[in-house]
């Protein structure tokens, strides 16, 4: 089904600086509207129930899985994310640009019921920055640092499945090129069909 919104859908290993760009992008376009996923996984630092995730028991997970309330879900590090398929129909129903921070699993899983769905990959510029990075951030044990590097490999490894591809060696540009994509999808010729079709219709366009 066709929706007026666009969904896009952003995934990057662990430490590439996804949320951070994310972030910012929300910052400067306010018609992108976030999606907020549930997880099992504890809050970190000033996370928010809500707000950044919906921090949820395993139990209530696993009941929203056998509701088949999840468009996708995944497990991450040990830990299960989902992504809620009413809430992502009822924002692009409405004509809102919606944005999703998942694993590249999840993203793939969307796109094949979001055909519509633009899926855009962060890499980082090198193995040292990836580490550098999460050594950085001072969240994660060494141990569980080598398993994210490790992830990294994996999850890298699926870039030729995306529309889009962004290095994120400097942070500029890479939120430079984000907020290109999202402005190019919006001109697409699909998009503007299902965004003003109202438009379209009054030129007889068909």
């Amino acid at each position: 089904m066709d929706y007026p919104g666009n969904l896009f859908v952003v995934a990057a290993p662990s430490g590439a600086g996804k949320s951070s760009l994310v972030k910012a992008l929300l910052e400067l376009d306010s018609r992108v509207q976030p999606s907020v996923s549930h997880t099992t996984r504890p809050p970190r630092g000033q996370e928010k129930h809500g707000r950044e995730y919906y921090f949820v028991s395993t139990q209530e997970f696993d009941t929203m899985v056998l509701a088949d309330a999840f468009v996708e879900w995944a497990h991450v590090h040990g830990q299960r994310y989902g992504t809620s398929k009413k809430a992502i129909e009822e924002r692009i129903a409405q004509g809102s640009d919606v944005i999703l921070e998942i694993d590249f699993q999840g993203a793939l899983q969307i796109k094949r019921i979001f055909a519509n769905a633009v899926l855009v990959f962060i890499l980082p510029p090198s193995w040292e920055e990836l580490r550098s990075r999460l050594e950085r951030r001072g969240e994660d044990a060494p141990e569980v640092i080598e398993l994210r590097l490790a992830n990294a490999a994996k999850e890298m490894a699926q870039v030729g499945e995306f529309d889009f591809v962004i290095i994120n060696e400097l942070f500029e540009r890479a939120l430079f090129d984000l907020k290109a994509i999202v402005h190019a999808q919006r001109l697409k010729v699909s998009a503007q069909r299902r965004a003003r079709a109202d438009t379209f219709k009054a030129l007889n366009i068909i």
